[in-house]
């Protein structure tokens, strides 16, 4: 039986293989961990991000993204990457629920999450919440260019708004 320690430890180089592309490594090695401790949360989410970036296993990274939030629910990392699949993949209902749950995580990078609103708003063709959002991203913003970014994206959807008559 490991100690928590351990498989931190264990966790850290599971990290460091998936960046070194050794996923299969890595894999095992995250494995491993949870076969050890089922309730290691950062585990699941990295087990998620290779499902989804790399092995394009959609079904197996959200349940392994539920999995993280479910047993680490301060992991802001599970959040930020399962806002990323639900996004790319127009789920904006679950989106939604997943957003307002990490706003109220501690530590959470808010601006991102508020981006993430614009992006799905913007998506949905919703202008003045998009813009609202987007207005929030740079409210928490401490980075000019991140502010630049904001803006720009507040321009986009003043575009948009133009394009398709509505104020």
């Amino acid at each position: 039986m490991y100690s928590e320690f351990r498989l931190e430890e264990m966790f850290a180089e599971a990290d460091g293989l998936i960046k070194e592309g050794r996923l299969t490594d890595a894999v095992n090695l995250l494995e491993a961990i949870i076969a050890e401790n089922p309730s290691f949360g950062k585990a699941y989410n990295h087990l998620g991000w290779v499902y989804e970036t790399k092995l394009q296993d959609i079904e197996k990274a959200e349940m392994h993204y539920q999995l993280a939030i479910k047993f680490s629910p301060n992991y802001a990392p599970s959040y930020y990457n399962y806002a990323i699949l639900l996004s790319t993949y127009k789920k904006y209902e679950e989106l939604d629920l997943l957003l307002n749950r990490a706003l109220k995580v501690p530590g959470i990078n808010k601006g991102s999450i508020y981006n993430e609103y614009g992006l799905m708003y913007e998506a949905l063709g919703l202008w003045d919440q998009a813009e609202a959002a987007f207005k929030d991203f740079i409210l928490h913003q401490f980075d000019s260019k991140l502010v630049e970014l904001g803006h720009e994206a507040l321009n986009r959807i003043k575009q948009k708004k133009l394009l398709f008559n509505q104020d």
